[in-house]
């Protein structure tokens, strides 16, 4: 636990550093002025990742990678320094004024802030591995950590190929270079962002009134607190969901704040690249950028334009390029886009193949030859599955896009000002529909589930509440009351659930170093000389039998050593 707070700290300086001197310099050429100050951490997370992605295609992510990001920041410190000791002082004054207009209030604020970080802190250190970490994600990390990038890894397994960005944040954070184990704390950095960023629920209670982000947040929460005694492990979907989350709570503070700048819905766009390269699936959020494109075409602000699609592009190089370097295909494992002839490319046959295992494993099949069967036929199956809960969410989502037809007529009949409440509406409909029609794995797409019914409905409440179209604006506010009574009961309901979960779940261990990897037993064989392993039994490996595979690999060496890549033997 201790480790984990040691490298927050670390985390939180260099994110800081590197989210501030991004946006101060395009706040700059676009003339705003941010808000947030969880906006620079975020920032600063992305620009990690992207950075972490461009160091691996020319070495390891370690010990040099640390140092020169460390420069970067030391740099960026030094050239903003007036600035930002302007905006530390501010705060500083902030907090000053806030001390002595709340009094107690605000020690309890700061307090709750202190215990947010000791408790996920505590969830981080230790819980639950996931088993596609053993599977694949900590060997993902290993290879990032000791090589960068090797042309035609996913040869050696074809998972080794799922290129999600979040893997290289997770090397570039692990410490594995100070000799001791492999940190993955990244995942519970960023759930602890999100934790604070949710603590505004809290003001529902104050103002007695409800906004559409205190739906989302709800939402974020009860996911935060499903995922606590998971977020040890360093699963791409954990990142994607989070990111997420926060992309569009974000959004809703700014339609809710009547923010009329294009600036932070621009950068939330961006955000929305960066979510792409943790999980492909979630491309359909880019379309977002929609409101803000609009803006700036009207406005013909080409410099802006310029400037966003460049840091879009910059997002997506990296993550683009080592795609091909791991796979042989720009988006692995998608044989559609064959752009490509390398000698160390996956065979197609092979790719496609994963393609379908993918997208029946989500549909709760493990047989590929189910691939072809009709939607009638795997849907059904599919939703008798689910949990009692997730059943409940995805009928409720249903029922969301339902409404949301009919609020999309509604307002193009009446010609209702709601396009921008409209187009998050629409967006998220399209993401969820695209999920559960695809492969509809829950774990990864709970998101669009509980997104799209906080969204719809959340809307569809407040306007009910405060408005007097359907319902006496005196009634409202009583329906109003009870709704937001109801959430103070879900949250200490919850909070209680939890709570004795907690205590009988506790364990004494851990409190210095945070839980490894889980490892299992492998036998050795070799390929040119060079030792490989896979497992005894199963196909999880873990971390420390490097390098390894579910199977023996029918691969070989493009060189001398491993750093020069594999190729496949005998393609089918």
């Amino acid at each position: 636990m201790l480790s984990v707070i040691l490298i927050w700290l670390y985390m939180a300086v260099t994110t800081f550093l590197l989210g501030y001197g991004i946006l101060t310099v395009i706040a700059h050429f676009c003339t705003y002025q941010v808000r947030k100050w969880d906006s620079y951490f975020m920032c600063g997370l992305a620009a990690a990742t992207v950075y972490a992605q461009f160091f691996s295609l020319f070495a390891a992510v370690g010990f040099v990678a640390n140092l020169v990001m460390i420069g970067i920041c030391i740099g960026i410190a030094i050239f903003c320094r007036k600035r930002l000791v302007e905006d530390l002082q501010s705060l500083l004054q902030q907090m000053k004024r806030e001390k002595e207009a709340f009094g107690k209030r605000f020690f309890g604020k700061f307090f709750l802030l202190l215990i947010l970080v000791i408790l996920y802190a505590y969830g981080t250190s230790r819980g639950i591995i996931h088993y596609d970490t053993g599977l694949y994600h900590a060997q993902s990390i290993r290879w990032i950590e000791e090589y960068g990038v090797v042309k035609g890894l996913g040869n050696l397994h074809c998972r080794l190929a799922y290129n999600s960005s979040s893997f290289a944040l997770s090397a570039l954070y692990s410490m594995a270079f100070l000799g001791g184990q492999s940190y993955h704390v990244a995942a519970g950095f960023l759930a602890l962002l999100l934790a604070m960023v949710c603590l505004k629920l809290a003001d529902i209670f104050k103002r007695k009134r409800l906004k559409p982000s205190d739906f989302a947040r709800v939402m974020c929460l009860y996911y935060l607190l499903i995922i606590f005694d998971e977020m040890v492990s360093p699963a791409s979907d954990y990142f994607m969901v989070l990111t997420a989350f926060y992309l569009v709570i974000r959004w809703m503070d700014l339609l809710e704040e009547k923010v009329d700048a294009i600036f932070p819905y621009a950068m939330l766009c961006v955000l929305g690249v960066y979510l792409m390269t943790v999980k492909l699936s979630a491309a359909l959020i880019v379309l977002l950028v929609i409101k803000p494109a609009w803006m700036l075409m009207k406005k013909k602000n080409w410099k802006e334009i310029g400037i966003y699609l460049l840091l879009g592009i910059l997002i997506a190089a990296p993550f683009l390029i080592r795609n091909v370097l791991l796979s042989g295909w720009l988006v692995y494992p998608f044989t559609s886009i064959d752009l490509f002839s390398v000698d160390y490319k996956i065979p197609e046959g092979i790719a496609a193949y994963d393609a379908k295992e993918i997208q029946v494993w989500g549909r709760g099949y493990s047989d590929v030859t189910r691939f072809d069967i009709p939607i009638r036929e795997w849907l059904p199956d599919w939703f008798r599955g689910l949990g009692g809960m997730d059943k409940l969410f995805v009928m409720v989502a249903l029922i969301s896009v339902v409404i949301f037809g009919l609020r999309l007529i509604w307002n193009l009949i009446r010609k209702a000002e709601l396009y921008d409440k409209l187009i998050l509406e629409a967006v998220l409909v399209l993401c969820f529909l695209f999920w559960l029609l695809s492969s509809p794995l829950i774990r990864y797409g709970c998101v669009y589930v509980y997104l799209v019914s906080a969204v719809v409905f959340g809307n569809v409440c407040t306007e009910f509440f405060q408005g007097e179209k359907f319902i006496p604006k005196k009634n409202g506010k009583k329906i109003e009351k009870i709704c937001i009574a109801l959430i103070g009961v879900f949250l200490l309901y919850k909070a209680a659930a939890f709570g004795k979960e907690l205590v009988n779940s506790y364990v004494n261990d851990y409190w210095i170093c945070q839980k490894d990897y889980e490892n299992y037993e492998t036998e050795s064989y070799e390929i040119e000389g060079v030792t490989f392993y896979c497992p005894v039994s199963g196909d999880q490996v873990g971390y420390e039998s490097f390098p390894s595979s579910p199977t023996k690999a029918q691969i070989a060496l493009r060189g001398e050593g491993m750093e020069d890549g594999f190729y496949y033997l005998n393609c089918p």
